[in-house]
């Protein structure tokens, strides 16, 4: 069950802490914190929403470390990271292990509330996204192996002549099928069931394939916080 987001900050100095819970608590966003990345992982089951604020250098196991340890758990919560220390290849390695912003000590709360923002925004579609996955995926374990074969081939451009041919059965027998495949994956037409077919794949593209846990994209200076209650 998927929670409602949050942003989990992930940092050994309490006074960091205090400030970053008091900066989201000014726009309404809940915040939990963690001394350490280790205590941060036990409570990760892929289900909460959010994102993650990370120190760099972190008693035991460091930002880098735990932003591979979410990667190889597929869990895709967006980071962002915050040092003391800030370089060009930190920074770069970063990004690169797909972090979504490298922010420096002493920084703006306004710049951080910015990437948080983007940040939540950015979690929100990789969920939206990943939940319509799902419900097709569910529509489409309900075709009958043969329904299978005619979304396939009808997707792929084939006429219910050449399908007919290729299986040695009428073109109604297939004209009935495809009526079945566009009625269990509640597709209006052709471009809708293509449409539903390229999500299907991409979806089981990204099962076998981890990703990293955030996106490489550094919002900009018109990238606007807009405060809302939960």
């Amino acid at each position: 069950m998927v929670t409602d987001p949050k942003v989990y900050v992930v940092e050994d100095d309490p006074g960091v802490c205090e400030c970053l819970r008091h900066l989201c608590a000014s726009v309404n966003i809940p915040v939990e914190t963690y001394a350490r990345a280790e205590q941060f992982l036990e409570t990760q089951n892929g289900g909460r929403a959010g994102c993650v604020v990370t120190d760099v250098c972190l008693p035991g196991m460091s930002g880098f470390d735990l932003q591979r340890a979410l990667a190889r758990r597929n869990i895709r919560l967006p980071v962002i990271m915050i040092t003391g220390y800030g370089d060009v290849p930190a920074a770069v390695r970063a990004m690169k292990a797909g972090a979504i912003d490298f922010i420096e000590k002493p920084f703006s709360g306004q710049l951080l509330l910015d990437s948080i923002a983007y940040a939540l925004k950015v979690d929100g579609q990789v969920r939206s996204a990943e939940a319509q996955r799902e419900q097709l995926g569910e529509r489409f374990a309900r075709l009958t192996p043969r329904e299978r074969q005619v979304m396939e081939l009808v997707v792929a451009g084939r006429t219910n002549r050449s399908i007919a041919s290729e299986f040695g059965v009428s073109e109604k027998t297939v004209e009935i099928h495809r009526g079945q495949v566009m009625t269990k994956m509640k597709a209006g037409g052709l471009a809708e069931l293509v449409r539903i077919a390229a999500l299907l794949e991409r979806g089981e593209d990204r099962c076998c394939r981890p990703t990293p846990s955030g996106c490489m994209r550094r919002p900009s200076s018109r990238d606007h916080w807009s405060a809302s209650t939960p």
